[in-house]
């Protein structure tokens, strides 16, 4: 059984009070993310990488979302290089990497389960410590959209050269 903070919870509620309404999820996953307001990184890297129209599509997608802070903690001018023109597969791959093909809340997650990013990598549970997926810790889970569910990280993720 998982196991999330208190915070992790209100900060989950508080993320899906705007994003719910009645009768279901009516807001994708970038309307979703747009609409939190700490998203506005990861938003803009979605926009620069041509993957806004994918992201609104139909899925059904998981998304590990790294919030602005997880951006701001990547080495200085990071940020700024992979948003360049020149830098977008090597964006996009990042991106790709912090999503998978279907919808998986927190209650189908096992301890040191892996599973396929749409980038092609792989991603690994961990709940020993909180849940973790590779290095990075989950604040807030099963943020249902339209089209998918989006957990909140605290890392952005980098896959393997």
């Amino acid at each position: 059984m998982l196991r999330f903070t208190t915070f992790a919870f209100a900060t989950a509620a508080t993320f899906i009070a705007g994003a719910a309404f009645a009768g279901g999820h009516s807001k994708d996953i970038v309307d979703t993310a747009v609409e939190a307001g700490s998203f506005n990184t990861l938003v803009a890297a979605v926009q620069a990488a041509g993957l806004v129209d994918t992201l609104k599509g139909d899925g059904p997608f998981t998304v590990f979302a790294p919030t602005d802070e997880a951006f701001a903690a990547l080495p200085e001018g990071t940020v700024e290089t992979l948003l360049k023109p020149e830098n977008k597969d090597q964006l996009t791959a990042i991106l790709t990497y912090h999503v998978v093909a279907g919808k998986v809340m927190s209650t189908d997650l096992s301890d040191g389960m892996t599973a396929a990013t749409v980038q092609g990598g792989e991603i690994t549970i961990d709940l020993d410590n909180g849940v973790m997926v590779n290095t990075a810790t989950v604040t807030a889970a099963d943020i249902e959209t339209s089209n998918g569910v989006i957990h909140v990280i605290d890392t952005v993720l980098i896959p393997a050269e």
